[in-house]
């Protein structure tokens, strides 16, 4: 099961998140912390910089883009008048601008969806459950482009084939150095649901491959399991090596998405996520059932 947060690891020991989504939330849970520390309301946060206190809470959430007068009079308020450690702030904030390989995507991405991209590069460790598909970061382009066109079914050509480049691009995050470790429970359903037979043995045959590596982790629910703890619908947890940055858990919804952070709801997913790695199938055993399933095809 996830353990419990570690230090950082390495090559994130020495300073800081290694993506401009990490970087965002990093910063803004230092201005929190600053703020709560003096007393300060949001809302007198806001009127420092000319805002309301929505704007203060997005800050704080790594949901925005950080302006440097806004930094700078942050730290005014909050009493942060050493030079260095003010040029620190400021430096951290402009390197959290800097717009992710993602952004040559963006205008394909919403922007619910292009927080989660950089939560996913930046992560150490994503747990999901899939129940109806087979997550992104293990398909195939084909499995890729039947899911895009399903959908978006009124896209053009082009359009799709831009998202299979995206979706594919992605999936470099488990190859990479410093790769997070992804655990993924996929019900049966999901493997069912790919179209013809061709693309169904080449998605399984795509799985596998993926479970040799060593920070990729795979669990089959099978349908004789029954019901389970998440009956809900598809959810992720992502869990970063930097102390700053909270656990969240990612729920897609058809257009938009929830980000939950809170203590109560991460630990209940948590929960959840654990009870169904015991009903699942283990690993060993789901391997030999994505061959079984690939054998009758």
């Amino acid at each position: 099961m996830i353990a419990a947060k570690q230090d950082p690891a390495s090559d994130h020991a020495q300073g800081e998140p290694r993506w401009p989504t990490a970087l965002r939330i990093a910063l803004g849970t230092q201005l929190r912390r600053l703020r709560e520390e003096r007393g300060i309301t949001r809302e007198s946060a806001g009127q420092a910089i000319r805002a309301s206190h929505a704007k203060i809470s997005r800050l704080e959430l790594g949901r925005v883009g950080f302006k440097d007068r806004d930094i700078a009079d942050l730290l005014t308020l909050y009493g942060i008048t050493d030079p260095q450690e003010r040029h620190a702030f400021l430096g951290l904030a402009r390197r959290a601008n800097t717009p992710g390989w993602w952004h040559h995507y963006s205008d394909l991405l919403p922007t619910w969806f292009e927080m989660y991209l950089g939560l996913e590069q930046a992560s150490s460790i994503l747990r999901t459950y899939e129940p109806q598909l087979v997550p992104g970061l293990l398909q195939t382009e084909d499995t890729a482009r039947g899911v895009i066109k399903l959908g978006y079914p009124t896209v053009s050509n082009a359009e799709i084939d831009r998202c299979v480049a995206l979706r594919m691009a992605r999936q470099h995050v488990l190859t990479q150095p410093g790769a997070p470790n992804l655990w993924a429970v996929i019900d049966e359903a999901a493997l069912w649901r790919l179209g013809g037979r061709t693309t169904m043995r080449t998605q399984i045959q795509r799985l596998l491959a993926m479970a040799e590596l060593p920070n990729v982790t795979l669990q089959a629910m099978p349908f004789h399991c029954g019901g389970h703890a998440a009956a809900g619908g598809p959810f992720t947890i992502l869990r970063f090596a930097e102390p700053d940055l909270p656990d969240i858990v990612y729920l897609e919804q058809l257009t938009s998405a929830l980000y939950l952070d809170k203590t109560h709801d991460v630990e209940h997913y948590l929960m959840v996520m654990n009870r169904l790695c015991i009903q699942a199938k283990p690993p060993a055993k789901t391997i030999h059932f994505l061959s079984s399933i690939a054998k009758e095809i």
